[in-house]
């Protein structure tokens, strides 16, 4: 977010020869117009100015009267991806960042598209044996069967990748050696690429256990290596980091119907009758922030689900967040999933909608 926002604050009775100078001076391509309690009015851009100029507005014209009065707004908890989108979309520098109707900043192109740094390590687990997606799998594992182009390990690294990640620890187990031939050491990505083996398998959450010592004292991400998603890793990493918690689980909001009529009795009395009723689940989506402390709690090689170890620290009445998902987000567990994650990817569907 712009520092120097501040700045490019006028108000009202501004005249369009004053608002000029705050443009120039701010190198921003535009000025905020507020009242007194700093409610935003308007938006005024070098455009408006030339608009004006061209209607033979005069340089003593008060902005008021030149003023986008409905400009594109956003809140402080939008997140950098949907900033970026609307400015592509809309060919906008800057979108004011508003709280409660008042200016609190303003978010600048400029500023959005450097790409930030996140040490905290991504850790993909792929040592699955993808039964379910066989014979594909017979002589390839899962992780490196391909979307489009790119094996789908591959694509969710570059998710990670494009959020500014660049420490990965891959878990495996079933024909290793293909996944570690494919990604090498990172290097072709600029990333750093780790490996741990599983030489049996462990759960999906026992290859905790494996990760070094060495690793930052910083919470880690973990994600299934066959999940196809857009969740926004920024926002997830600082939503965690905002509450704290043990472990954050991502999860997805599931709809099923149920195709009859669904009778409540007490004993032999019918008390209700509900026509084909909707029931609205949350489901694990697969993806973790793990904190340091729930990694030093699992021993090396001990098998363990990562639902199993979530379940122990909430019996023990440890805080364990939810992250609601929803952004696009595919399982690729079985075959027809595979086809239709291949459809998004390489028909431009919805993993890039």
């Amino acid at each position: 977010m712009s520092h120097n926002w501040q700045d490019v604050l006028i108000p009202p009775t501004t005249s369009m020869e004053q608002t000029i100078s705050v443009i120039d001076k701010g190198a921003m391509q535009l000025a905020l117009v507020v009242d007194e309690h700093l409610a935003l009015l308007g938006v005024v851009t070098d455009g408006d100015i030339r608009r004006a100029l061209i209607r033979h507005q005069g340089l003593d014209t008060p902005i008021s009267k030149v003023m986008n009065k409905a400009p594109l707004v956003a809140t402080e908890n939008t997140s950098r991806n949907k900033l970026l989108s609307l400015m592509n979309n809309k060919g906008l520098g800057a979108i004011p960042i508003i709280s409660e109707g008042k200016v609190i900043g303003l978010e600048t192109l400029q500023h959005i598209i450097k790409k930030p740094s996140y040490d905290n390590p991504v850790f993909l687990m792929a040592g699955g044996f993808g039964t379910r997606l066989k014979p594909l799998t017979d002589n390839c594992p899962k992780p490196l069967l391909k979307l489009g182009d790119k094996p789908i390990l591959e694509t969710i690294l570059n998710s990670f990748i494009a959020s500014g990640f660049h420490q990965f620890y891959i878990s495996t187990h079933y024909m290793p050696e293909a996944i570690q031939n494919h990604f090498g050491d990172g290097s072709k990505w600029g990333v750093k690429i780790h490996y741990v083996h599983e030489q049996k398998p462990l759960g999906t959450g026992g290859s905790l256990g494996l990760l070094p010592d060495s690793l930052p004292d910083l919470p880690i991400i973990m994600m299934n290596g066959d999940v196809l998603t857009k969740i926004d890793f920024e926002q997830l990493l600082n939503y965690h980091n905002q509450y704290a918690p043990i472990c954050t689980m991502c999860v997805r909001e599931e709809e099923y119907k149920i195709p009859y009529g669904v009778v409540e009795a007490e004993g032999s009395k019918i008390i209700s009758l509900v026509e084909k009723p909707t029931h609205k689940y949350f489901i694990n989506a697969g993806v973790y922030v793990v904190s340091r402390s729930m990694i030093n709690a699992v021993n090396k090689n001990q098998r363990v689900d990562m639902t199993d170890l979530i379940e122990s620290y909430i019996a023990n009445k440890e805080f364990v967040a939810m992250f609601p998902v929803h952004e696009y987000w595919l399982d690729i567990g079985k075959m027809v999933d595979f086809y239709q994650a291949q459809k998004d990817v390489m028909q431009g569907g919805k993993f890039y909608g």
